[in-house]
């Protein structure tokens, strides 16, 4: 580590202009509590910090006491975790008054420095600091935070925009008393939503094919960095084709062993092991979620095979032009997934029947199946409304639920059946309707 190329750096980001955006629904507040935010890349995750270290200017916490490192930075290249505390104290040696006081740490990106858990756990321990950091690996999440961090952090996961996000960022007004003119407006931008996605970046663009080539400019970045630099993986051509099957397998069953057979059915050179590593990086790199299937025995749900989802359905305008139905799923399953990972209690699976009935999405408080979701993007052919009610009457039935929910895209009303209440809601008016 070079002190003084340090020092610069330290010098040079007390003059960073901090980015005005808009406020997301998730934020930072004060906490005793390492905060950790995890999101795939271009989601926000550095702003949710900017908007922090600004809040803290406005109630009155100076510039010298907020200490920004950005480890993306090549100046930070060659900094090792046993140095995190130095660049601390070096800070304090160009600002002394600072040292007495309380120390707001903000960390971008630490996970590509070789054990960096053990340094923030050591800043925790030893500093009076509140200290926020992102990362766009769950394993930031999962592993080291788990295994070091325990008991010492807050987790929150951020994902491209929701749709009452979307909507802000174009200054647009849902609220409750919608004019015929303003819901048209409302469902255009929620086509357009589901087209183009909910990156905060591309919501800003005006031109269709600028927010294509910024889609492929994302796109191109999970696959060179977050997946074959962070993990060294020489096979380029199976990792592609990985995530062609993924894109492909959006809102399905996504078997890995079928496929693995498959691939080597034509002619790929690869182990199932290496199949079973790849899909776990695209994981980890938020490009795909997995979606397990509901039971009441854990070591059964593990095992199942699970549907699978992309982190924004802007990918899938990479692939295909239509396609509405999954991608109005996978917007419902992100938006799932954003409430439900604020209640540590709640869990999200997916439901199948022996016969193979299905439906989309079971929320459950614990072990304790609350809410069935069934998405589908038109039932205007009775013969489609038919099965998609069944396949949901069937689940409230074995789950004991007395109500359901389908989501569409324009049709609306209420079925009951057997005692059982069945409301069907446009997806965007129920989004919406959601607690931010």
């Amino acid at each position: 580590m070079d002190k003084e190329i340090i020092k610069q750096y330290l010098i040079d980001s007390k003059d960073k202009k901090l980015e005005n955006v808009l406020p997301r629904e998730t934020s930072l507040k004060s906490s005793s509590k390492i905060q950790a935010v995890i999101g795939a890349r271009r989601t926000g995750k550095t702003h949710l910090l900017y908007n922090r270290m600004k809040e803290l200017q406005k109630e009155g916490i100076s510039k010298e006491r907020i200490i920004y490192l950005n480890f993306e930075n090549p100046v930070l290249d060659d900094v090792s975790y046993k140095e995190f505390k130095n660049i601390i104290e070096l800070h304090w040696s160009l600002y002394p008054a600072s040292a007495k006081e309380k120390t707001y740490l903000f960390i971008d990106e630490p996970q590509v420095i070789p054990n960096w858990e053990r340094a923030v756990r050591s800043l925790y321990d030893e500093l009076n600091a509140e200290i926020c950091i992102t990362g766009s690996s769950s394993r930031l999440l999962e592993k080291e935070i788990s295994a070091s961090l325990r008991g010492r952090s807050l987790k929150t996961l951020l994902l491209p925009l929701s749709f009452r996000e979307f909507l802000r960022f174009k200054n647009i007004d849902y609220s409750q008393n919608l004019s015929s003119k303003k819901k048209a407006s409302i469902i255009h931008y929620f086509n357009e939503y589901l087209k183009n996605g909910a990156y905060p970046e591309i919501t800003r663009e005006k031109s269709e094919e600028d927010k294509l080539k910024i889609l492929k400019e994302y796109f191109d970045l999970t696959i060179f960095k977050d997946l074959i630099d962070r993990y060294n993986i020489n096979n380029t051509r199976l990792i592609k084709t990985l995530i062609d099957l993924a894109v492909a397998s959006c809102s399905k069953e996504f078997s890995v062993s079928k496929h693995y057979n498959d691939l080597k059915s034509r002619g790929f050179k690869l182990g199932k092991s290496t199949m079973y590593e790849y899909f776990s990086n695209l994981e980890d790199s938020m490009f795909i979620f997995s979606l397990k299937k509901f039971s009441y025995s854990q070591k059964t749900q593990d095992l199942s095979v699970p549907k699978i989802y992309l982190g924004d359905v802007g990918f899938l305008s990479l692939y295909f032009r239509e396609n509405y139905g999954q991608r109005l799923e996978n917007a419902v399953f992100l938006e799932l997934l954003r409430q439900t990972s604020r209640n540590p209690r709640k869990s999200l699976n997916y439901w199948q029947s022996p016969g193979g009935l299905e439906t989309d999405f079971v929320i459950s408080d614990g072990k304790t199946p609350q809410t069935a979701i069934q998405v589908s993007y038109n039932i205007s052919n009775p013969a489609t409304k038919k099965r998609e009610i069944n396949s949901l009457l069937a689940c409230m039935q074995e789950l004991n639920l007395k109500k359901g929910l389908i989501l569409t895209q324009y049709e609306e009303g209420q079925e009951k059946i057997d005692g059982k209440t069945i409301q069907i809601t446009p997806a965007w008016k129920w989004l919406l309707s959601l607690p931010q």
